[in-house]
């Protein structure tokens, strides 16, 4: 039995997995002693007990701040912080664990992108090239920086498919382009874009990539050296870790370049009354006291996920992917957004959704409060792709590897009967 202090907010009692995680049975989910199916994972994650009793072990055996002390609680700290963004590296196939910067979250990830590369490296006349679906979180930073420098934000729209579309991408490419900021995973449309020949495409006119990895990152191996890309971003709590810690990837050689963001401990060499001199990446980018238990914690997820394996994980969500999105294809009145799953493209194990006459956030609420089924309802941080759509919210059910066949049957059967609830209250 793996166990979790995640609260709803609903009950002081703890959620809980029971189950062994194997190949072919990802843990089912039971919450205050019912099943509960949790179908919010593109939000956060759960988070198994081993990330707990890490966190547990940190605060309550070796508490100490790191990097700033010679006495044995500061030196395991600083150990296993240490340890933590190795095993980020790895995890991703860093070329070296310098190239790992520990921030808040991928937000704040590509904030430190924006304000130290982009503010000292464009100018009136460049341009940013993003997609309609991006995250709010991979696009207004650079609108900040946009309105600073003079810098024109360009957009990619979708194909008939409802994918960013490609060619169009490469067709706005020049050499005003200075960066493309992409998903690698859709959060809505379930998509994957081809980053490697984005890369590919974009080194040709000089441009860098920055890539939002959040969706990715936690479902599927992550090569950072075979992407390519000049940045890669992720958050801990997307996989199975702590909230209030993500990693920006950077290559060392454009980090090493690179302003600080913030000024403070830690990210100085030497602070004199009029200037300071700062320390090379990845502490030139982590001033103050960092998430030291939540890093820690990150490695323990890590851990957990590379003990299952992430390509054992991709194969078991691409099937589940198709399974999802075929039942709920079945589901009349339902659209979907985003592509088909076929054999050459797989989809994430993500829907978005939208019913017929039917408003995505009572289907939610209806779902949670009378078949106890969690999904998420909204614009999902992502308002210029739903305009793009013609709608203003969805609904959205996305899984993990600790979801299963049955919870998606259990989920759709729920949804019907939501369905015929609603619609026989007009």
């Amino acid at each position: 039995m793996i166990e979790s202090n995640v609260w709803s907010g609903k009950t002081s009692k703890p959620i809980v997995w029971t189950g062994k995680v194997s190949k072919n049975s990802p843990p089912p989910v039971e919450f205050d002693g019912a099943k509960l199916i949790y179908f919010d994972n593109g939000a956060t994650s759960q988070k198994p007990v081993s990330v707990m009793k890490t966190l547990d072990e940190y605060y309550r055996t070796y508490n100490s701040n790191v990097h700033r002390g010679i006495h044995a609680l500061s030196a395991k700290a600083t150990d296993a912080y240490e340890g933590a963004r190795r095993k980020v590296a790895n995890f991703v196939n860093a070329a070296d664990s310098r190239e790992i910067v520990f921030t808040r979250n991928a937000t704040e990830a590509i904030n430190l992108v924006a304000y130290s590369w982009g503010l000292s490296n464009l100018k009136q006349g460049d341009e940013i090239v993003l997609t309609v679906a991006e995250h709010h979180s991979a696009i207004v930073p650079w609108q900040f920086v946009s309105q600073k420098t003079g810098a024109t934000l360009k957009y990619v729209g979708l194909t008939k498919e409802e994918i960013p579309d490609i060619e169009q991408l490469k067709g706005l490419l020049s050499n005003k382009t200075k960066i493309v900021v992409v998903h690698h995973v859709s959060n809505v449309l379930g998509s994957m874009l081809p980053i490697e020949e984005i890369v590919t495409w974009s080194s040709r006119v000089g441009a860098k990539v920055l890539v939002d990895a959040c969706q990715s990152v936690p479902h599927m191996p992550v090569d950072v050296q075979k992407l390519g890309a000049d940045f890669l971003v992720a958050s801990s709590h997307k996989m199975c870790g702590p909230t209030g810690v993500g990693f920006l990837h950077g290559k060392f050689e454009i980090l090493s370049s690179m302003e600080p963001f913030l000024g403070g401990g830690e990210m100085i060499a030497d602070v004199f009354q009029d200037k300071s001199t700062y320390a090379e990446p990845p502490s030139r980018f982590e001033a103050g006291t960092p998430a030291i238990g939540e890093a820690i914690g990150l490695g323990a997820a890590i851990d957990y996920l590379s003990c299952i394996g992430t390509e054992q994980i991709h194969e078991y969500e691409k099937e589940l992917a198709t399974y999802l999105y075929e039942s709920l294809h079945s589901v009349p009145n339902v659209r979907i957004y985003g592509p088909a799953p076929s054999q050459t493209d797989h989809r994430a194990p993500l829907c978005s959704f939208n019913v017929t006459n039917v408003h995505p956030t009572d289907i939610a609420e209806i779902l949670d409060l009378q078949h106890g089924v969690a999904i998420r309802s909204g614009h999902h941080c992502a308002q210029i792709l739903h305009r793009t759509l013609g709608i203003n919210a969805s609904a959205r059910a996305s899984l993990h590897f600790y979801n299963t066949k049955e919870e998606v049957d259990v989920f759709v059967d729920a949804l019907k009967a939501t369905i015929d609830f609603l619609t026989s209250q007009h």
